[in-house]
């Protein structure tokens, strides 16, 4: 049967009342009871479009293990061939690892989700009549959006008003300029050619706009582009090492596991017993909890960063933040106040001009582009009578022309006013006025005009250019080509004071390892000025001039020796971050404008502010809740102890879990019993973990805290086999103990090395935790009661009612007391290797 046809295809080409026809809306929006049934039939406006996280997903998702469904596998038939008091205790053992695991992870996700929401997307929707600011995923076909300056796009749809509406859709057409976006019926089918449609993921770069919502999610355009491509965000290096650590443990487990099955077979051990003995031996090498326990880590440091200003949008990027050695940022509200004051507007002669304050103020009025603060402080230095001005069209600014112009009829008379960088006008400009009227701009001129400059910006002053020229009245839209021949009246000199503790913060920040540098849209002059009064050593300057005659290997090469880079465009800071990556940097970058999207997407820490433009705070791993270096710094300090506690924990259960495995793998090939019992495995490495589940409150040495952490697997490697073998040989010394001078029978010998595993597990996880002498480094005091507890039920459970059913049996005082000196022999020892670890083994760590 053949498919029905899409009734919205080609929807551009349609008039806008046939789209409503078809889509059932109108211009004034829906009601929210429509909404409601449109999100249900079409889904949530999202490319990944997640399923609601319930308790019971949750849950199953604990068991989704193949080693644990094995294990499940392996008990029914114990249960089937009549063990079933075995198969019970072995179940109970599972569920109650899965419901831990569970309780954790899921508290953790509802409070990731919670702190989400304070900086979640939102877009102006016309809903009940009234504009509401909506949640993107909410947002349905038919709905009527609002667009306006720095408004992230949120799903394909038809422009039914538009006001100068120009959208940079670069990310789905390549284009450089932003594109005029108009109500119209378009004919082509060429995305860049749809001038009357704006699409997802694209963003507003001037003027305002409404349109009306006809695809959503994967059925827009770029959702169709991601599903093609089946795009995913990049791994972190922390992810992949994780990844790369799993690959270890997997095939270390494996060859083990088959090993000890076919040994024990091979011997006449029972083959079910054998089969459950091997695979909770598996069970007991991986590190079970380790996908909860990061991210319950990961959670518990996004809820202290929250307190302390930083909202975390992505969870793995935690890592990163406290591993980035390199920051970049703009210096505007970061370095300085971010109050720019207008301190003069000059004429050519460097006196007060009137005109010049003018024709500013009308530029900055009538223009719908993002509202900024040179604008502000424009509009804050005096009021300018624009009731006899009327606009009629306007060229948005752009980061190559570096200006903007709007054409005004004022007193009858059309004139196109610009204002912007100071070369970027003067380049537009063939005249000058002064004392003596218009006059050609010729090369004295023009020295004279840059040695102001130049003189300003040494002061420090942001200077702009301002220039106007008469034009003809026309019907047409005016565009970049216009801008010609204009006559050069001006400057603006703004000044911006920089932070009062800027200077403690950058200097707090080279302490922690994290070298500083700026990049921005300024000039060389006003830039070194600002870096200068901020006391920020420049080792090296670099131009947006100077990167364009560089080869990227020669940029690989100067950018780690450059602090300033100066008179950038956006796709240039792209370039920056990526030269400085190349070169093993962990690069962050801080921007909150349209034009840092691209660089906030490359770092490996992208760190924004809630007052930022949707497209900036989108591309943001990080959102500050205020605009501080201060406030970062904090960031990176929760950030590196949320990693620490979590290396933590892969060293701890890598190396204990190891030894204790292979200790029990080997004597299980030289007793005439298996040295514990399967349900005793599971039971070991269920309390064990136990304490482990509280090291995301456990405290952090400053020295781990100091200087920048990346993550080494081969460092782990090497911690596993160190503290892994030593684990094995007390393991071996206490199987001597027991069966040579205590002559333990296989109850005995499985109870005395239960409590002895369980004990020294829990001992050792305090020399382990700290690379000081652990009388020099407090824990946590979550983690010390955990283990007391986990310890005092060590103990005590051969003597309860439970002993029988677990296999155990009570133990006389003297097994007891040489368990205890073994765990705490192997304690002593643990602190004496970690010395010598440290001292030859730890390079690179």
């Amino acid at each position: 049967m053949a498919a029905h046809p899409d009734p919205l295809d080609g929807y551009w080409r349609l008039p806008t009342a046939d789209v409503e026809a078809r889509l059932s809306a109108t211009a004034d929006g829906l009601t929210s009871a429509d909404a409601a049934r449109r999100l249900a039939t079409y889904g949530a406006n999202s490319l990944d479009a997640k399923r609601k996280e319930t308790p019971l997903r949750v849950f199953l998702r604990q068991f989704e293990s193949p080693i644990v469904l094995i294990l499940i596998f392996a008990t029914l038939m114990s249960a089937l061939l009549g063990d079933w008091i075995d198969a019970l205790i072995i179940a109970l053992i599972v569920v109650g690892s899965a419901l831990l695991s569970f309780v954790q992870e899921y508290n953790a996700g509802n409070a990731t989700a919670r702190l989400l929401q304070q900086v979640q997307l939102t877009a102006s929707v016309v809903r009940d009549g009234t504009a509401q600011a909506l949640p993107t995923p909410q947002i349905v076909p038919g709905d009527v959006v609002l667009l306006s300056a720095g408004s992230l796009i949120p799903a394909d749809a038809l422009v039914i008003e538009a006001k100068d509406l120009f959208v940079n859709q670069a990310v789905l057409t390549g284009e450089t300029f932003p594109v005029e976006k108009m109500p119209a019926v378009v004919a082509a089918d060429g995305l860049a050619e749809r001038t009357n449609t704006v699409f997802m993921g694209t963003s507003v770069s001037s003027g305002s706009g409404r349109a009306l919502v006809v695809h959503t999610g994967k059925a827009t355009a770029f959702g169709q582009i991601a599903s093609r491509l089946e795009l995913r965000p990049p791994q972190t290096e922390f992810e992949r090492g994780i990844r790369r650590l799993g690959y270890l443990l997997t095939e270390v487990m494996f060859v083990l596991v088959i090993v000890i099955f076919a040994l024990n077979v091979l011997y006449n051990k029972p083959v079910l017993d054998s089969l459950l003995f091997s695979v909770a031996l598996a069970v007991g090498l991986t590190p079970q909890l380790l996908p909860a326990i990061i991210n319950i880590n990961l959670s518990k440091g996004a809820q202290r960063m929250a307190a302390e200003g930083v909202i975390v949008r992505r969870l793995n990027a935690i890592e990163n933040f406290g591993s980035m050695d390199v920051l970049c940022t703009d210096k505007t509200g970061t370095l300085t106040l971010g109050v720019v004051q207008l301190d003069a507007a000059n004429g050519i002669d460097g006196q007060p001009s009137d005109d010049v304050l003018r024709a500013a103020y009308l530029n900055a009025h009538l223009q719908t582009g993002l509202a900024n603060p040179l604008d502000a402080a424009i509009l804050a230095a005096g009021k300018v009578d624009v009731s006899n001005v009327h606009k009629h069209d306007e060229i948005p600014y752009d980061f190559v022309r570096k200006r903007l112009s709007v054409i005004v009829e004022d007193g009858g008379q059309w004139l196109m006013l610009s204002k912007g960088a100071l070369e970027s006008v003067l380049a537009a400009c063939s005249q000058v006025t002064g004392a003596s009227g218009i006059v050609p701009l010729d090369n004295a001129q023009l020295s004279a005009i840059r040695e102001r400059f130049a003189g300003w910006s040494a002061q420090g002053f942001r200077v702009l250019g301002v220039a106007r020229k008469p034009v003809e009245p026309q019907t047409t839209a005016f565009n970049r080509g216009d801008e010609h021949d204009m006559i050069f009246l001006g400057f603006l000199l703004f000044f911006d004071p920089p932070k009062p503790d800027v200077v403690e913060t950058i200097r707090a920040l080279a302490d922690l390892g994290v070298s500083l540098k700026i990049i921005t849209g300024d000039n060389r002059l006003v830039a070194q000025h600002a870096a200068e009064t901020i006391g920020l050593p420049l080792e090296g300057v670099l131009t947006g001039d100077d990167m364009r005659t560089m080869r990227d290997e020669a940029l690989w090469h100067a950018a780690p020796r450059t602090t300033l880079f100066a008179e950038v465009d956006p796709n240039q800071k792209e370039r920056i971050i990526l030269a400085l990556q190349k070169t093993g940097c962990v690069v962050g970058y801080m921007g909150d404008g349209v034009n840092d999207a691209p660089a906030l997407h490359a770092a490996d820490v992208g760190i924004s502010v809630d007052s930022a433009v949707d497209v900036a705070r989108e591309a943001a791993d990080f959102v500050l809740l205020e605009h501080s270096l201060a406030v970062l710094k904090q960031g990176i300090l929760e950030g590196r102890r949320t990693f620490a506690n979590t290396l933590k924990y892969v060293f701890m259960a890598t190396s204990a879990n190891f030894g204790n495995m292979f200790s029990v793998a080997g004597a299980s090939l030289f007793l005439p019993f298996l040295p514990l019992l399967p349900k005793q495995i599971l039971l070991l490495n269920f309390l064990t973990d136990l304490p482990e589940l509280t090291i995301a409150r456990d405290n952090v040495d400053d020295m781990l805290i100091r200087t920048p952490r990346r993550w080494n697997i081969a460092f782990i490697r090497r911690f596993m086999l160190t503290f892994g073998t030593l684990s094995s040989v007390f393991d071996y010394l206490t199987f001597g103990a027991l069966l040579l001078l205590l002559s333990a029978d296989a109850d005995l010998f499985r109870t005395g090395w239960f409590i002895e595993s369980i004990v020294s597990a829990v001992l050792v996880v305090f020399a382990l935790r700290t690379r000081l002498p652990f009388t020099r480094s407090r824990p946590g005091r979550v983690l010390m009661v955990a283990s007391a507890v986990v310890a005092l039920i060590a103990v005590l459970l051969p003597y309860t009612p439970l002993a029988p059913v677990l296999g155990f049996q009570a133990l006389d005082w003297q097994y007891l007391l040489a368990m205890l000196i073994i765990a705490l022999l192997y304690f002593a020892a643990a602190e004496g290797v970690k010395r010598w670890f440290y001292r030859h083994l730890a390079a690179g760590s």
